[in-house]
């Protein structure tokens, strides 16, 4: 499929929690394949390399520190980050520039509930939300084996029903 065919579905699985002034995303996901195939593709670069928004110049399943280089910009962004638990395949967490992700898998019959935590900037959670749907779309279809091309930066907002999506997790989360 390609992205011209593709079009999200409606904003769900997203709140924002606010502590002061840190805001964090929290975005949950039920996919159908084992957290060891989830974990995969969470952390290798040639997985990441077809469905995340950045490129990472190692393995993301070890301790360490890490370059993440975002894809699809005008200008890449490059940022030394740090993985700084990586324990498979239950939880991952990382930096990347000024926010920190936190990853958990939790094996669900038939699948895996993929909960990520966002530490994010207030003024870009509808944004951010809606980016992460496509990029865990993306995702489900390629470790189903339907794979799509990687969707990120310029691209998802070409898209139809970007704006519609943006729009509905602004709704939801007031950002």
């Amino acid at each position: 499929m390609s992205s011209r065919e593709y079009e999200p579905g409606a904003a769900s699985g997203a709140e924002v929690r606010k502590d002061g002034e840190r805001w964090t995303l929290v975005l949950v996901r039920d996919l159908r394949h084992p957290p060891a195939r989830v974990w995969e593709a969470l952390t290798d670069p040639a997985h990441l390399a077809e469905w995340a928004p950045f490129d990472a110049d190692r393995t993301l399943a070890a301790a360490g520190p890490v370059t993440l280089s975002t894809v699809g910009t005008p200008t890449p962004q490059v940022s030394a980050s740090t993985v700084r638990r990586a324990e498979a395949p239950r939880v991952l967490e990382y930096t990347w520039g000024d926010g920190e992700l936190r990853w958990e898998l939790e094996p669900l019959a038939g699948g895996t509930r993929l909960t990520l935590w966002h530490g994010i900037d207030r003024r870009f959670v509808s944004w951010g939300a809606a980016g992460w749907h496509v990029c865990l779309d993306v995702l489900d279809r390629r470790l189903a084996g339907e794979p799509i091309v990687r969707i990120v930066g310029p691209d998802a907002m070409k898209l139809a029903g970007w704006q519609r999506l943006v729009g509905e997790y602004a709704a939801r989360l007031g950002g």
